[in-house]
């Protein structure tokens, strides 16, 4: 939700809803408007920006793949690509940022016996503290966005969060509809902090009055948000919008005996884990249902046996650049055809008041 200019900050987003239907800006008929989601996942955003650097080198002429998009939604780390794009990096600067930096965000604890000890006192920590210094994603994020606000993004960016002091979803978005006016200001560092606060994982950023968390509480698959942006903010039917969805994994969550059984708090404290993924499924075949489903090309990474966690550095390198290239050769020409063809309209930031 958008807040006006009386909403008293740190209040409830809800409090500055609009009450009446937006307004949509204008769309040419003739131009479709493309849309790449980006789904949360932790380190394992590897896939994700693997993936779009393998279509940059083979499709784009060295041009970056953000020239192709009229908006990007992304979760977590998701929303943390997003945001690199629109800052102006590379796809294959953001892979790399992945594959060089993700240590010093998810320190490895080693393969030796200390190392399988540090592990498993890690795994333990975790329910009594949050896993990982929010300091070290913070260096990497400042190291990579600097100070630049939303509002000189070259896209049109929808990043989800979560408002735990008064129990909301909160959608951070550039100025690219006049009732957008108060998430320019904000640092691109500030909402990366806030959309990748996972929990158990790193501290809510408290900011603004608010405290926020990983949007990937609601919204882990992000698809549905940036179909209904487009929908009410541009002048645009259904048959013009294009969907990339890229996801970084989504396990399959069977209810076990266990839990079939006994139940408890214990037996199902991995619930979420099931959440998140019907969540997924559910906002990608919403969105098939709403655009048709030849209109929403879903690739997700593969799953590994044994799974392959939100916080393992190495094997995500070792695993996910591969499986990235694999899809890249297997997808490549059908998304060069649909959403590398033609260069998107740049887009420029509406005026402040």
């Amino acid at each position: 939700m958008e807040q006006l200019s009386g909403l008293k900050p740190g209040g409830p987003r809800s409090a500055g809803a609009i009450p009446q239907r937006r307004i949509p800006q204008v769309w040419p008929k003739d131009r479709r408007l493309r849309i790449l989601s980006i789904d949360g996942g932790g380190i394992r955003g590897i896939f994700p920006s693997a993936l779009l650097a393998g279509l940059e080198r083979d499709f784009t002429g060295g041009h970056p793949i953000s020239d192709y998009f009229d908006i990007v939604t992304g979760t977590s780390t998701g929303g943390i690509i997003g945001l690199g794009l629109g800052a102006g990096l590379s796809a294959a600067a953001l892979r790399d940022l992945y594959v060089q930096r993700g240590g010093e965000i998810f320190p490895p604890a080693g393969t030796d016996r200390i190392g399988r000890l540090i592990g498993w006192l890690r795994k333990k920590r975790q329910y009594i503290r949050y896993s990982y210094d929010q300091d070290a994603l913070r260096r990497v994020l400042t190291d990579t966005l600097g100070d630049r606000l939303l509002e000189v993004s070259r896209l049109r960016l929808c990043i989800p969060a979560f408002d735990g002091r008064h129990s909301e979803v909160f959608v951070f978005k550039t100025p690219h509809h006049p009732d957008y006016k108060f998430d320019r200001y904000e640092k691109m560092v500030n909402i990366g902090l806030a959309t990748a606060a996972a929990p158990t994982y790193f501290r809510p950023l408290e900011h603004g009055g608010y405290i926020l968390v990983d949007g990937g509480i609601w919204a882990n698959n992000p698809v549905m948000l940036a179909v209904i942006e487009a929908l009410t903010c541009f002048d645009v039917t259904w048959e013009q919008i294009d969907v990339l969805s890229l996801g970084c994994g989504n396990d399959p969550f069977y209810v076990t005996e266990a839990q079939r059984e006994r139940g408890g708090l214990i037996q199902w404290r991995n619930a979420i884990e099931a959440a998140m993924r019907l969540q997924s499924l559910a906002a990608t075949n919403q969105a098939r249902l709403l655009l048709g489903p030849p209109a929403v090309l879903r690739i997700d990474a593969p799953n590994f046996t044994p799974r392959l966690e939100l916080d393992d550095w190495q094997r995500s390198v070792t695993e996910l650049l591969p499986a990235a290239e694999v899809a890249a050769a297997k997808y490549g020409n059908e998304i060069r055809q649909r959403f590398l063809a033609v260069k998107a309209e740049p887009f420029v930031a509406t005026l402040a008041d």
